[in-house]
């Protein structure tokens, strides 16, 4: 999932164009898009979308992004939007593994209650100061959790963090990919508010590809391709790991458990990594087989 596109709730009209459009995945909001007076219409319509024929055959990632535990909309949205098209629940604002625990048992029984037999997955937005210091007990919380996603905004406006301040940035995606990486789930970046700077956009995104995130959140269709094409693994990464993985086939018949390719030393860990490139390339169509 290299880019996700951001859809507020109460925006029907737009769910035809984003289901059409080159993103890998569609969050439709329920949260901080729409209005307090509009939660109630906003999660039905949502609703109505993840029922109809059109989210199930669109073959992208359908995410909902629900309202906090702490709100009174939290066990609604649940109980309305679990249903049979969803891939995941992302949750704001989670404050301890307990507070993960509790939102997989609302899931659970909405499941239930809905029908649904593919158990849905969890991102947890880490966008707050807890989070981010206890982010990896977040993620080992419960097996369904898959991904943890920075929240830049409302990590550092409320502290009065400048939003684009690089060595705040640095820090705070280096803490969540570590987490990430200790509870074996995967980072997803953050959004970028700016959309008129293409290459701000552009420039954040691939900060966070060589932090090793996954992907990143567009607010606005014309973020898509650039997140696209910087999340993308490039020809010579495709190139370099296909030796790789070529080289190690021929010291594994040899025995040797270190071995040089292009110039540079090869054991286990620079393997995993090139095997992760190629599947990588091939579930994008780069690669054939």
């Amino acid at each position: 999932m290299r880019s996700k596109l951001f859809v507020p709730g109460t925006r029907p009209e737009l769910f035809a164009k984003a289901l059409d459009s080159a993103a890998d995945g569609i969050c439709l909001d329920l949260e901080d898009a729409v209005a307090e007076a509009r939660k109630d219409e906003a999660r039905h319509v949502v609703r109505d979308l993840l029922q109809g024929d059109k989210a199930g055959g669109s073959g992208k990632t359908l995410i909902v992004r629900v309202n906090a535990m702490d709100t009174p909309h939290f066990e609604q949205d649940v109980a309305c939007v679990v249903q049979a098209g969803v891939d995941l629940i992302n949750l704001p604002k989670p404050e301890s593994p307990d507070h993960v625990r509790e939102a997989v048992a609302a899931i659970a029984r909405a499941e239930r209650a809905n029908g649904v037999d593919r158990p849905i997955g969890l991102l947890l937005n880490i966008e707050t100061p807890a989070a981010l210091r206890t982010a990896a007990a977040l993620a080992l919380a419960d097996k369904r959790v898959v991904g943890l996603q920075l929240g830049l905004g409302d990590l550092f406006e409320p502290l009065g963090i400048v939003r684009r301040e690089p060595a705040a940035i640095q820090q705070a995606m280096f803490a969540t990919r570590i987490a990430a990486g200790e509870a074996g789930v995967y980072a997803y970046d953050s959004a970028f508010a700016d959309i008129r700077d293409a290459e701000g956009f552009r420039a954040e995104a691939m900060q966070s590809r060589r932090m090793g995130f996954l992907g990143k959140t567009c607010i606005h269709p014309s973020q898509v391709a650039v997140a696209n094409e910087v999340f993308r693994p490039t020809d010579e990464e495709i190139a370099h790991a296909l030796k790789v993985i070529e080289a190690t086939r021929d010291a594994d018949a040899k025995g040797v458990g270190a071995y040089v390719v292009d110039g540079k030393m090869i054991d286990i860990p620079f393997v995993r990594r090139a095997h992760a490139i190629v599947a990588s390339a091939r579930s994008l169509g780069l690669l054939a087989g």
